[in-house]
């Protein structure tokens, strides 16, 4: 589909959704994005729902100034793909023990590892930059800087909520690895710390929303928060790689016979700020949930615990500012999927899947997501699909 202009305040609102089926929470966010006064675009991906601070699937270009909530407080969290030279054959009929070794090999939920791991260590990783990133943690903002050791230690690790580590098969049989994860308490202690200094700001005072409130280009709030935001975001992208080649450790160590090798990785932010230009004007463009889809450029859109994921090709449509949806999104809240199903329900939804199947993750069943079919589908003129993938082991944190 193309996309549906919805009257905004200062810009109009491009949809790549129904507006119809978005719910009024998530409307009233659009709208109070599109009046803010340095906005000069809004579009929003088929994946878009309510969100802390603002909304998810939201893609916001503005002129001189960023929103730090709008970012939200997982910044720079992404995707990470790699298609291997495995077949569904060569994987074991119990998949537990491999299951149980990822595990092993990736701290889950709040766990850190017990030294931080050393990446010259680490099979294919590049190290190249590494000692240049931790030198620059001193340049953070003050009230981080006691974090270091914890920040180190919790490199490599996958978190909680909708964050996991997947191996997965394509249409063809061939075998995937895939994860999902971001910049951790470190990213989060960051935005936090960011979002109430841009709350106290005279500018944002007056604003509809104090979520919105917005750092201003050649200011040293704003110097501060692009410093840390672009160090976090690489956080993000190292925590990434850095699982990923645990993660194909473990494969290498599980399956020595079959001697699996991988094809370059895919990697792509999903909660982030990039510099970009449009219409010959630098913007600072926002995705929160939300990949950049530039055209030729390969990004990844997962489903839910038990459903397809897709591999895709962006299609440069300026239009959503290069953009498509970042997954399947949320079609209730955490606390609604509680309410909803049971453990039973899940057990059935994620039938054929290596996965927890315990109450402490009833949240992220399937039957709380959209269908990823039909948000592919909505975004035809944005990406082309590359691969459609099936987990068959899934690691939650």
């Amino acid at each position: 589909m193309s996309y549906t202009e919805v009257p905004g305040v200062r810009v109009p609102i491009r949809m790549w959704a129904d507006p119809a089926t978005v719910e009024g929470e998530a409307m009233r966010q659009l709208r109070n994005v599109s009046s803010l006064p340095w906005i000069k675009g809004l579009a929003v991906m088929p994946d878009v729902h309510y969100g802390k601070g603002a909304t998810v699937g939201s893609v916001i270009a503005m002129h001189g100034a960023v929103c730090p909530a709008a970012v939200g407080v997982d910044i720079g969290c992404g995707m990470s793909a790699v298609k291997t030279s495995l077949r569904a054959d060569d994987l074991p009929g119990d998949l537990s023990r491999l299951r149980g070794k990822i595990e092993q090999a990736i701290p889950v939920g709040r766990g850190l590892h017990d030294d931080p791991v050393d990446p010259g260590r680490l099979h294919g990783f590049p190290t190249g930059a590494w000692s240049d990133f931790w030198s620059r943690f001193d340049d953070l903002a003050q009230p981080v800087r006691f974090r270091e050791e914890r920040a180190a230690k919790q490199m490599g690790t996958l978190g909680s909520g909708n964050h996991f580590v997947e191996v997965c098969l394509d249409t063809e049989d061939s075998v995937w690895l895939m994860l999902h994860s971001g910049s951790r308490n470190i990213g989060k202690e960051l935005a936090d710390h960011h979002i109430g200094q841009a709350q106290k700001l005279p500018h944002n005072q007056g604003l509809v929303d104090r979520d919105l409130a917005v750092f201003i280009s050649d200011t040293p709030q704003m110097a501060a928060y692009r410093n840390d935001l672009f160090w976090a975001q690489e956080y993000a992208k190292h925590n990434r790689a850095i699982m990923m080649a645990l993660l194909q450790n473990v494969v290498r160590r599980e399956l020595p016979k079959a001697r699996p090798t991988f094809d370059p990785v895919i990697s792509c932010h999903h909660n982030y700020v990039s510099e970009e230009r449009y219409e010959d004007m630098d913007l600072l463009v926002t995705r929160k949930g939300a990949i950049s889809a530039g055209s030729g450029e390969l990004g990844i859109i997962p489903g839910s615990m038990g459903t397809e994921s897709y591999i895709v090709r962006g299609l440069g449509n300026t239009a959503s500012f290069n953009s498509a949806s970042h997954g399947a999104g949320r079609k209730m809240s955490r606390s609604a999927a509680k309410r909803k199903f049971g453990v039973r329900d899940l057990e059935e939804q994620t039938r054929g899947v290596e996965c927890r199947k315990d109450s402490g993750v009833v949240d992220e069943i399937p039957g709380a997501y959209k269908a990823i079919g039909k948000v592919i589908e909505q975004q035809k003129d944005l990406v082309e699909v590359v691969a459609k993938l099936k987990q068959v082991v899934c690691v939650k944190g």
